[in-house]
């Protein structure tokens, strides 16, 4: 597990983010941000509060409630020099923006022969278990990750949304940048000085010997407390982080495998069609002679998000799931630990 340099401090996630966002903009003066309520309001869970103090409404723009006209305006804009951060107030309405970053961000480089680039982040979020209801729920990193042209981000921590962030502005590539909502209060070190994160580095949160845990955003605390449960088992589990699902580490996931043998990919999109099939299909097609089990994997239940809190929970993976599926793949009696 990397880590950050001595001289930090513990801040919240979102303070990793709205800092990662004040110092681009003071180093380069061609980046702004727009979207729904992100100047006073500093959007609704406060991420971005206090940069329209220090920018202005120049930089830090209020748009119409309008995910396909302020997307376009953004892709207009980097087109033509600029670097916009669009900020896109929940994961689910990145469906009423798809043919900006799809058919028009993603293609364009291509589309132009190399001769125009499209620098833009598309800022948005993920998640279940937050009391928000079917429409404010969803995790949508399948969709974009299933479009070449973009690279598409999941930082876990605030040094991982920091330094990522930071890598995303400078990119030349559109980014999709997707924050799990309830990291948002959640604190960790990060340096004091200027770092940047590299795209397509996993990162190993966690050695072991025994299974692979690969897990996405919101799914890595996830497994890392199945990890520290399975231990009571004599179970050791490796968790990797892939951080970018594009590009994506592979080296690093077919490795753990090969040591460990067994793996679960864990992500909290729906299972079907989703990130977890794309990375057990990586692990059956470049580890299948080390495995000593199937891969399994672990993602949303095949419904729409509940809003009753009961049902919601009921939806997304969990550790105890983790658990469960992991001591059958290593061959372990089950116990009340796991719920069965």
């Amino acid at each position: 597990m990397s880590m950050p340099s001595p001289d930090t401090r513990h801040i919240t996630f979102a303070q990793a983010i709205n800092e990662a966002l004040a110092e681009e903009m003071r180093r380069d003066p061609t980046i702004f941000i727009m979207g729904e309520d992100v100047a006073e309001a500093g959007t609704p869970f406060k991420v971005l509060a206090g940069l329209v103090d220090e920018f202005g409404t120049a930089r830090v723009i209020d748009t119409p409630i309008s995910e396909q006209g302020f997307c376009g305006i953004g892709v207009g804009a980097a087109m033509t020099g600029m670097r916009p951060v669009i900020d896109i107030m929940f994961g689910d309405f990145l469906t009423l923006a798809m043919d900006q970053i799809v058919n028009q961000a993603a293609k364009i480089h291509y589309m132009s022969g190399g001769k125009l680039k499209v620098p833009i982040v598309f800022r948005t979020n993920l998640g279940a278990t937050r009391r928000s209801a079917a429409q404010h729920s969803q995790s949508f990193q399948a969709w974009v990750s299933h479009i070449p042209g973009l690279k598409v981000v999941l930082p876990t921590t605030p040094y991982e949304a920091k330094g990522l962030l930071k890598s995303a502005i400078r990119d030349d590539n559109p980014v999709v940048f997707i924050e799990d909502k309830l990291s948002f209060q959640q604190k960790g070190p990060v340096p004091t000085a200027e770092y940047l994160i590299p795209f397509g580095q996993a990162e190993i949160k966690r050695s072991g010997n025994d299974i692979t845990l690969v897990a996405t955003s919101s799914m890595v605390d996830i497994a890392l407390q199945a990890a520290t449960l399975l231990e009571a088992d004599g179970l050791s589990a490796e968790v990797i982080d892939p951080r970018t699902t594009l590009p994506l580490d592979k080296e690093t996931i077919i490795n753990s495998v090969k040591k460990t043998s067994r793996a679960i990919v864990i992500d909290e999109g729906y299972e079907r069609y989703g990130i977890t099939a794309e990375i057990a299909s990586l692990i059956a097609d470049e580890a299948f002679y080390y495995l000593e089990a199937p891969v399994k994997r672990l993602g949303a239940m095949d419904v729409p998000v509940p809003f009753s809190p009961v049902l919601e929970d009921l939806t997304v993976p969990t550790p105890e799931k983790v658990i469960k599926i992991a001591r059958q793949l290593c061959g372990r009696i089950t116990t009340s630990l796991t719920g069965a």
